[in-house]
């Protein structure tokens, strides 16, 4: 029995390796996963999510560069580097854009970034604010690769950092859908009658409900947050998971396996941990890579909504709320950017779902 599973394991991995697209799929889901780990890394602001302001520069194009004057805080922010890793700097340091600056005596005379051709606010700071009076490591020329949003912020960091949520609700969502949605399942496809009864009424109730107004509602109930919209999603999509894993284990129940396995005495948990799901999850893993695709698209209308991950929080379908006016006013790549994100995540989730559906195929 394990020869034989372990030969069909193989033969759907090959079939899957010619899949040109679902390798494409899986390779860039992947990339984008470490991308979404190692944000905070690869992003040119790595302050906390990404929310350096700079008012003066606000919704600049892509490719803008401007020189920026940093003043060193005066607070000591002791920090891991474990946390600046993966959950950012907290940055207390203050970040100036500037046209000019010059010396004179012990002072640094700087001239405030100012748009559309005005003059800036000419400011002076002591030396001795920066270290050792090296005022110069202080000064770079920072370049905004997709431009700046409306706050001034890093559209590039912003959208690097924003990938976590799209990218881990899947994980977190589907998880929790297939266990509530596995564990019904099981249950009512196996024992059948009244029990079948009773969770194909809680399924059909919760399937006539509108998906979202019923995140909507059970992220209202649990507040607004990170991990409430998490759980919202995860709490809704449970249900597809029940159909198929009963549906399965109906007719495959009465199958001869199962019938020895009842003869030799296993209990009822063993058959079906041990026995029937192992033999029906090729369904239950397409559908989970659907449910990916769709918690992706479910988190972005919360967030546009305004009731998903709440600000200052990067999240693709907050920036598409934050700038889809912009359309109209001759700066759409503010909203299309992250557009462009969620649906090129979404596709790759779609097509490796459909490479994964047919190298299950028996029949195929």
């Amino acid at each position: 029995m394990s020869t034989s599973n372990n030969s069909l394991t193989q033969l759907a991995l090959q079939k899957f390796k010619k899949n040109l697209w679902g390798v494409l799929s899986f390779w860039l889901i992947v990339g984008i996963g470490l991308i979404s780990i190692f944000a905070y890394v690869i992003a040119p602001d790595n302050s906390q999510n990404a929310n350096q302001m700079h008012l003066s520069i606000h919704s600049e194009k892509p490719g803008f560069s401007v020189q920026m004057l940093t003043l060193p805080s005066q607070l000591n922010v002791e920090q891991s580097t474990f946390s600046k890793v993966f959950f950012g700097i907290k940055n207390s340091d203050s970040e100036i854009p500037i046209t000019n600056y010059e010396v004179e005596k012990d002072q640094l005379i700087y001239t405030e970034y100012a748009s559309d051709g005005l003059d800036g606010v000419v400011k002076t700071v002591d030396l001795n604010r920066f270290p050792g009076n090296d005022y110069e490591s202080f000064i770079e020329e920072k370049k905004f690769l997709f431009g700046t949003d409306k706050y001034g912020r890093d559209l590039l960091s912003r959208v690097l950092i924003g990938s976590r949520i799209s990218y881990f609700i899947g994980f977190i969502a589907v998880l929790i859908s297939l266990i509530i949605g596995v564990f019904m399942g099981s249950i009512a496809g196996y024992f059948g009658g009244r029990v079948d009864a009773l969770i194909m009424w809680i399924i059909n109730v919760t399937w006539s409900i509108p998906t979202l107004l019923l995140v909507i509602a059970i992220t209202l109930a649990l507040g607004k947050g990170f991990w409430q919209v998490f759980i919202a999603v995860g709490l809704t999509m449970w249900v597809e998971v029940a159909r198929v894993v009963r549906g399965q284990i109906i007719s495959v129940k009465e199958m001869q396996y199962v019938t020895a396995a009842k003869a030799l005495g296993f209990n009822d948990y063993r058959i079906i941990t041990r026995h029937i799901l192992p033999n029906i999850m090729a369904p239950v893993i397409v559908i989970s890579a659907a449910n990916f695709a769709a918690a992706i698209l479910i988190e972005s209308g919360l967030s546009f909504l305004g009731i998903g991950a709440q600000p200052p929080m990067a999240s693709w379908g907050a920036m598409i709320k934050d700038h889809y006016n912009y359309i109209i006013l001759g700066k759409p790549y503010l909203a299309m950017i992250p557009g462009l994100c969620i649906m090129i995540l979404v596709m790759a989730f779609m097509l490796i779902g459909n490479a994964l559906r047919d190298a299950l195929d028996v029949k195929s």
